[in-house]
């Protein structure tokens, strides 16, 4: 079969000028407005996960993750940006709550059922593991403390959120460069196995884009899903309510999955490849990267772009479902080993949490 004739997310490239157009001749039809621009994203996301794949070949299993999770947040961030550029914060933390799970549970779980169908167990370095759970573990903290000060501050409390906000979100964004030293500098070797795949990774890079191409393709990509995330968070709220959803689960679910799709063709696709440490770099990295990073971010910019600042207090709900991905994750990554029922499991938890925000009014 000739490969134009292969299923491909490319099919669905045609809808972004559809989109793009739809947005100026019929800028009532929030509906469609939003289903055309969150499914035209997937594909475009899906470029930038491949020419970050392709800048990852040229690397270590260590920078090589970071790429694929920078990268692969990027239009989860551009959409989040422009909720929060709106005064959506409430569907802006719904995304970074669904990112984190999605990452965390769908794209991790998702990986090792792929890469467990076809490998009976396989390995990562277990100490690069443990490292990535107990960073994701510090975001649920991070997300817990300030819920827990709403809660017990009394009414004196809300005035305070929002510096007790900022300093919390300084504070993340300097533990995150010191991860960053840690896992790319000082204790690189627990992020990459010693098994032998330089062979490998040396045919990789070889057929790999060039830097210049990659980077052409993520700069083209980016200002794409700019556009498109405009018109998405633009039909966000008459979509939820003309559906019957709240804004939670559109942005706890739906933007995330739109957004968070590069991540998911990439990690599983290392999974197949029998690549877990990679792949566990991306799906963990990637809620990592969400909590200690892009949240902290978007919290700053909302001083400057933001028609009033965002905190970090999450709604209960929120706070639970990362904590029990927290929970699950770690008890997978601490042995070292995977296979395709812990990747079920994974996936079954996610479903559960998706069906709760479904249901909560």
């Amino acid at each position: 079969m000739p490969s134009a004739l292969k299923p491909s997310l490319d099919w669905l490239l045609p809808l972004t000028p559809i989109a793009i157009v739809m947005r100026f001749v019929a800028p009532e039809e929030d509906i469609w407005l939003f289903f055309l621009a969150g499914v035209a994203i997937i594909p475009i996301a899906g470029w930038m996960g491949k020419a970050t794949e392709h800048l990852a070949a040229r690397t270590g299993e260590g920078i090589g993750g970071l790429l694929n999770a920078t990268f692969g947040n990027m239009a989860e961030l551009i959409i989040a940006i422009m909720a929060l550029r709106e005064g959506l914060t409430e569907i802006v933390k719904a995304s970074l709550t669904g990112s984190i799970i999605g990452n965390a549970l769908l794209i991790l779980g998702a990986s090792m059922l792929a890469g467990g169908l076809k490998f009976k167990t396989q390995e990562f370095n277990p100490a690069g593991g443990r490292t990535r759970a107990t960073q994701l573990t510090l975001a649920a903290i991070a997300l817990l403390i300030p819920a827990l000060f709403h809660h017990l501050a009394g009414p004196d409390g809300p005035a305070r959120e929002g510096a007790l906000s900022l300093e919390i979100s300084i504070l993340l964004m300097v533990v995150y460069g010191l991860a960053l030293l840690f896992s790319l500098h000082t204790h690189e070797r627990y992020f990459t196995r010693e098994a032998a795949e330089a062979g490998l990774l040396e045919e990789e890079a070889h057929a790999a884009w060039s830097v210049r191409r990659a980077l052409g393709v993520l700069v083209g990509a980016t200002v794409l899903v700019s556009v498109l995330a405009e018109i998405l968070v633009g039909a966000v709220e008459p979509t939820a309510e003309a559906l019957g959803m709240t804004e939670v689960f559109i942005g706890v679910i739906v933007v995330a999955i739109v957004g968070n799709a590069a991540e998911h063709s990439t990690a599983i696709l290392m999974a197949v490849k029998d690549r877990m440490d990679l792949s566990l770099g991306i799906a963990i990295g990637s809620a990592t990267q969400i909590a200690l990073f892009a949240a902290p971010l978007l919290v700053l910019l909302s001083y400057v772009i933001g028609p009033a600042p965002m905190d970090l207090v999450f709604t209960t709900a929120e706070v639970v479902a990362v904590a029990v991905s927290v929970i699950i994750v770690g008890q997978v990554a601490e042995d070292g080993e995977s296979n395709w029922l812990e990747g079920v499991q994974l996936l079954a938890v996610y479903l559960m949490i998706a069906v709760m925000f479904y249901f909560l009014p």
